[in-house]
């Protein structure tokens, strides 16, 4: 070891720990315990389940186990609540098994307040926290103090904040903290995810990642992928909305198995299953639990208590249970609907076996007949370790105007200091000193727009010292920390006062006292709304609405997008052994006879007319969002030669152009529609780029504090978070259209909601493949899913069954 031999002793007692437990020190683990005490910063690549936490928790607590050590010596970052507990019980488990002079707390939303004031007084030496509470942390007065002697951050399951603006807060808090204390080590945990090399390289900035040690554990993690097949093809749903066909299955693995997760996409989605599982088997009363982030805390608390206490048979989870909450190892997972990404899958897939050695494995549930490629995919995916890459965020100015008005809120701040802090950074290393100086204009005077305004000047200037002085100003500041950014979220209680959840206000806004729902597993009469809390007493009734929340689909990533058309290949040769795409085969041969089967090197299109009008589809397999745009430059394109109106519609498989007069597909290829070309301009002119900048804008207002969301119990509504940042985003269109703050809606909705370098891939694409347009005479199932998209929309449920179920008919008599 590079630090000689009292390091070797100082680790010592973590070996012989694990071989007291009957573990075997990885090759991986022995590298990072010998890179750390070195002195090292770097990153830790394992698989879920293989020992990653304790690859780095063993050489922080032993490798300077000072006696008697008051005060904060490290800090391990976790991206979600519920990971701090598994963390918790980890560190305790070690430190008491070898007698360490260590103490251990937690920070997060979940801390009482008395355990924050005693933090206040004296922090532990190791505290667990997340990147929101670290910076609250930063925002007190001498905290410079408090975090001098730092010896080590840990970011633990860092891809999960990477490609997101919480990794760039933590970015941030992390420069500062380098500064504060000059002898902290960095290092970042990660599981699933392509681009290690630039993960390592986004958290330890520009000045360390050339020297950052990259240990990757070599560990190929077993992972056993079975498609739930139905029985009967035609009993299988054509698209995703025809409710739970299949839910025999899942409840014969329940049964089988000692403990099962059964993991859905959405909340809305989990709430959907347990409901339905409860309606036609009572029995699982008792020994099922749900478990979402909209749920109380005390709920979650008690779900994740009872599956380590084994007093659970079945969990109906969201991403909420993706990483490591503390419990045993379940016995089952299921995956119910195509995860959209091969990293989400393997995550989930770790819950099981979660062990060393062991194998996991999970069951995937399709819920429409198509998904059934998506199982074969996912196998492939998986066997490949085929993982996407996490795109970072880079100059992001609302978190950066977030994190000056966290420092001038405590000690203050020096320009020069922090600007050569925050350049150190990978997402701001590109910023010049004129942003700079916007930036801090924008918190000293509100910029060029807004300087008439009291509420802007928040930032007082004394001789180059920058400190909010206002009490008011900075108690704002205070509750606004953070980058997420959602709908408002109401309480639901009990007229007794006890909390169940959260439910956003757009959803309990449609209903009416007196009316029934379901949520959190339990059917709920709506009392009266007063405030910000909607109260509620329980129901007998069975039927109800159940809450959705907005933002639920995910996205299909790039990388499902390649396995799902290179199993669609397997198909057409017939070079596969797949069970899915065996029992597919019924499906994808009326396919081929009603239109065609594409090849890889194929892009099919499909023009049908019926009584709706006149239908173009094309099937480019390259995910919802991806083909949002592509519909709407598509369309604008089409209309430039023949003007005219469409309806469109998408999923993840294709999209659809209706319109009410006759398609000239052959036209518009001949006019070079598919071209690369003057894109950007072209959809600016199709989507109305402004409105959905916009809608961007909303978040970047409220994460610069430009706008309020408000008090505790008092926040403001929705609708009028939206009108604000409105006003502001036309307000900077007419008078100051270099805002950083206005130019960065534009930016994120080109580069994370347009995907626009992804969507330049795949126009390029399909310019080089072979062009197959056929005119079925009758919708086929490639296209059947997305008119049920559209007619989704227009129709009740009831209706849309009606729908599906006579659409359904016209096509088998074919």
């Amino acid at each position: 070891m590079s630090n000689g031999n009292s390091s070797v002793r100082s680790l010592k007692p973590g070996s012989d720990w694990f071989k007291e437990n009957g573990w075997e020190v990885f090759p991986f683990q022995k590298k990072a315990w010998d890179s750390y005490c070195a002195g090292k910063n770097g990153i830790v690549n394992a698989p879920t389940g293989s020992g990653k936490t304790y690859s780095l928790l063993v050489p922080v607590l032993l490798k300077n186990n000072h006696v008697n050590f008051k005060g904060l010596r490290a800090i391990w970052i976790t991206p979600i609540r519920a990971l701090s507990k598994e963390i918790l019980s980890s560190a305790n488990r070690l430190i008491q098994a070898l007698n360490l002079n260590w103490t251990v707390g937690v920070r997060t939303g979940d801390t009482s307040q008395a355990e924050r004031a005693r933090q206040k007084k004296q922090l532990p030496n190791l505290l667990i926290t997340t990147p929101e509470s670290l910076h609250i942390l930063l925002a007190q007065k001498g905290y410079d103090k408090a975090f001098t002697n730092l010896e080590a951050v840990v970011v633990d399951e860092w891809h999960e904040l990477l490609g997101s603006k919480r990794g760039v807060q933590m970015e941030l808090g992390l420069s500062r903290l380098r500064a504060v204390s000059s002898k902290m080590q960095v290092w970042g945990i990660s599981a699933t995810i392509g681009n290690m090399e630039q993960a390592m390289e986004v958290l330890l900035g520009n000045e360390y990642s050339s020297k950052g040690e990259m240990i990757i554990s070599g560990i190929q993690k077993r992972i056993e992928v079975v498609s739930l097949i139905p029985d009967n093809i035609e009993t299988m749903a054509w698209s995703g909305h025809l409710g739970v066909a299949m839910m025999g299955k899942v409840v014969d693995i329940i049964r089988k198995h000692n403990s099962t997760l059964i993991f859905t996409n959405t909340r809305a989605q989990a709430e959907i299953w347990y409901h339905h599982i409860l309606e036609k088997h009572p029995e699982m009363a008792g020994v099922m639990a749900m478990h979402h982030s909209a749920i109380s805390r005390e709920l979650r608390f008690w779900v994740e208590d009872a599956l380590f206490e084994g007093n659970l048979k079945a969990v109906v989870c969201t991403s909420s249970l993706d990483l490591g909450v503390d419990f045993r190892p379940v016995d089952a997972i299921i995956q119910i609907g195509g995860p959209k990404g091969v990293a989400r899958f393997v995550q989930r897939a770790g819950r099981s076996g979660h062990q060393p050695g062991a194998t996991s494995k999970i069951y995937f549930l399709p819920t429409q007949v198509l998904e059934l490629i998506e199982g074969a995919a996912l196998r492939q995916a998986v066997e490949d370790n085929y993982l996407e890459n996490r795109i970072p965020y880079v100059r992001s100015f609302d978190v950066l105007i977030q994190y000056l008005c966290t420092l001038a809120v405590s000690n203050g701040f020096d320009a020069d200091e922090i600007y050569g802090e925050v350049v150190s950074t990978f997402s701001f290393s590109s910023i010049d000193r004129n942003e700079w100086n916007w930036c801090l204009g924008f918190i000293h005077s509100g910029g060029l727009s807004l300087q008439a305004y009291p509420d802007f000047r928040k930032v007082e200037v004394d001789d180059g010292f920058y400190k909010i002085k206002d009490r008011r100003i900075a108690r704002k500041h205070l509750l606004s920390i953070g980058t997420i950014v959602g709908d408002q979220m109401l309480a639901v209680k009990y007229h007794r006062g006890s909390l169940i959840g959260h439910i956003e206000e757009f959803f309990i806004a449609g209903l009416k006292e007196g009316e029934t729902f379901w949520f959190a597993g339990r059917s709920l009469e709506l009392l009266r709304i007063k405030e910000m809390t909607v109260f509620v007493k329980n129901s007998d009734k069975k039927s109800g609405k159940i809450p959705s929340w907005q933002g639920g689909r995910l996205n299909l990533s790039s990388n499902m997008s390649d396995m799902l058309r290179l199993k669609l290949n397997s198909a057409v040769t017939g070079n596969h052994m797949d069970p899915e795409l065996t029992a597919l085969k019924p499906v994808l041969e009326i396919q081929a006879e009603l239109s065609h089967l594409p090849s890889l090197d194929e892009f099919l299109i499909e023009q049908i007319q019926t009584k709706e009008g006149y239908h173009v589809f094309m099937y480019p397999f390259e995910g919802r969002f991806v083909h949002e745009g592509l519909a709407s430059l598509l369309a604008y394109r089409i209309g430039l030669l023949n003007p005219m109106s469409f309806s469109l519609a998408f999923n993840d498989y294709g999209f659809e152009l209706l319109s009410d007069q006759p398609i000239n597909i052959d036209e518009a290829f001949d006019s070079d529609f598919l071209s690369a070309e003057h894109l950007m301009d072209d959809l600016e002119a199709s989507i109305n780029s402004a409105e959905m900048a916009r809608r961007k804008f909303r978040d970047i207002a409220v994460i610069s504090g430009m706008v309020f969301q408000g008090y505790p119990g008092k926040y403001v509504k929705n609708r009028h978070l939206q009108s604000s940042s409105s006003l502001f985003f036309d307000v900077f269109t007419d008078y100051e259209p270099n805002n950083l703050l206005f130019r960065q809606a534009f930016d994120e909705m080109i580069d994370h909601q347009i995907e626009i370098d992804r969507l330049r891939q795949v126009m390029n694409r399909l310019n080089s493949q072979k062009l197959v347009i056929t005119h079925p005479s009758k919708p086929t199932p490639f296209a059947f899913p997305i008119m049920v998209d559209r007619l989704r929309a227009k129709t009740s449920s009831e209706t849309l069954t009606e729908r599906i179920q006579k659409m359904k008919l016209d096509f088998n008599d074919s």
